[in-house]
């Protein structure tokens, strides 16, 4: 019996998500806003066969302290469908997934995108559903409050909905384009939304082509109760963070057992939970590069971030104390227990855990190219995930260590694969192509 295969995303800021990233030595500084080194290391990530370059994304200068703000390298990059548009033309295979609000923008203006990026890219976009966890985007959007967490979860299901529902506005062979008659496209191949619901209203038809996926992937992250149930719901790429092999086994079975419940194929939803990957030599050298990335974080940084994962302004607690009790806030839930859960855990200092969060508190994998691959085929093997979506110490040689001494460890082992299986990024993830759900009723009752 053929072994089961790993897939594989890079998660980019477009960069590193570690704070001390770009201080490292031999890193590129500007890295998240050079679009050359960019293209570089999409192309790297290519030749080592991933199946997506994950692009994360900000509607808001991130909200620290200047202290801390003023030393963050993520606090400018590209707006991700001008980037990937422009990787897509440097590239033939690899995903390219996009982030995307829907709590700040339209479903039209992300049908559309998302639309023209899947054609632009010859069937290889994908797009992360956020709901956007920080509470200073409203401000950039005429909001002065924040929605309120179950409320972006109940917007968010809706808005999928129009937006596939705006991705099948026509169907695959609407655009006959007859010279002689003169007819571009057939009428009765054409679908009018008419959406009317509780959050959004939106007539349609999308004017541009059903995307050639189908639907481009449909990508989420939550980890809360409604994010679970959202991504059994929606989503056919689900990434997260989880402390242990034991944590990953629970969130794989509860959110394909979700899926199944509703009549959902759990083989369509890919789990690929989050991974720091720091490669050596030895263990030893793997985890002093890890300690000398965490030293370039400045306490000021680290503050920051423990504030924005808590919702909760950190900077006030005694840095030498443990951390106090923290009321709920209308931040990410899952990313505030998450957090308040390692203090506990490890009985954390605030300095300590703010150090360990700037530098990054989610599931880490450290060592020899062996090492790592051994940890990466036990998850795959015992049903914690499907695969990983990396998180790469430093750029250029985080992904150059992972693509030359990584993968070919897991290709030796058969367990991730020489070639691409496909030219989309459905087929190289093993996902079907979405029925038109408009045109398949009608064919049905004709």
């Amino acid at each position: 019996m053929a072994k089961r295969q790993l897939h594989l995303g890079a998660f980019m800021r477009p960069a590193s998500i570690h704070a001390g990233a770009w201080r490292y030595p031999g890193a590129w500084p500007d890295m998240n806003f050079n679009f050359q080194h960019t293209k570089e290391m999409i192309q790297t990530l290519e030749r080592g066969k991933f199946d997506a370059f994950f692009m994360a994304d900000h509607m808001a200068v991130l909200n620290m302290p200047m202290d801390a703000l003023k030393r963050s390298h993520t606090s400018t990059s590209f707006e991700p469908f001008t980037l990937l548009s422009a990787l897509s033309q440097a590239t033939n295979n690899i995903g390219l997934v996009a982030t995307a609000s829907t709590t700040f923008d339209a479903p039209y203006h992300i049908a559309r995108r998302f639309a023209s990026l899947d054609h632009i890219s010859g069937g290889r976009a994908g797009w992360n559903v956020v709901t956007t966890s920080n509470p200073d985007a409203a401000l950039n959007f005429g909001l002065e409050e924040h929605m309120e967490h179950h409320d972006r979860y109940q917007r968010a299901r809706e808005f999928y909905d129009v937006v596939t529902g705006l991705w099948d506005s026509w169907a695959d062979d609407a655009f006959i384009r007859d010279v002689d008659s003169g007819i571009f496209f057939d009428p009765e191949k054409m679908h009018t939304l008419n959406h009317k619901g509780e959050h959004l209203s939106v007539k349609g038809p999308l004017n541009i082509a059903r995307p050639i996926q189908g639907w481009p992937v449909i990508v989420q992250a939550g980890a809360s109760d409604d994010g679970r149930q959202l991504a059994a719901e929606t989503a056919e790429a689900v990434f997260t963070s989880h402390g242990s092999i034991e944590a990953g086994r629970t969130f794989y079975a509860d959110v394909k057992g979700r899926a199944k419940k509703l009549g959902r194929n759990p083989d369509h939803i890919k789990i690929l939970p989050s991974c720091f990957v720091v490669v050596g030599e030895s263990l030893e050298e793997a985890q002093e590069k890890r300690a000398k990335l965490d030293s370039l974080v400045n306490y000021a940084n680290a503050i920051g971030s423990l504030s924005i994962s808590l919702g909760h302004d950190a900077s006030k607690f005694d840095p030498d104390g443990l951390l106090p009790e923290i009321p709920e806030t209308n931040a990410s839930k899952s990313g505030r227990a998450r957090v308040i859960e390692l203090a506990r855990r490890e009985n954390l200092t605030v300095r300590q855990l703010a150090q360990r969060l700037a530098g990054y508190s989610g599931a880490t994998v450290l060592g020899t190219p062996e090492m790592i691959a051994d940890q990466m085929e036990e998850w795959l093997m015992t049903n914690a995930s499907d695969g990983f979506t990396i998180m790469f110490p430093y750029q250029p040689g985080g992904v150059v260590d992972f693509v030359e001494r990584v993968v070919p460890e897991l290709q030796r082992r058969g367990i991730f694969r020489k070639e691409y299986e496909g030219k989309t990024l459905r087929e190289n993830l093993g996902l079907p192509r979405p029925e038109n759900q408009f045109f398949r009723k009608q064919m049905a009752a004709e």
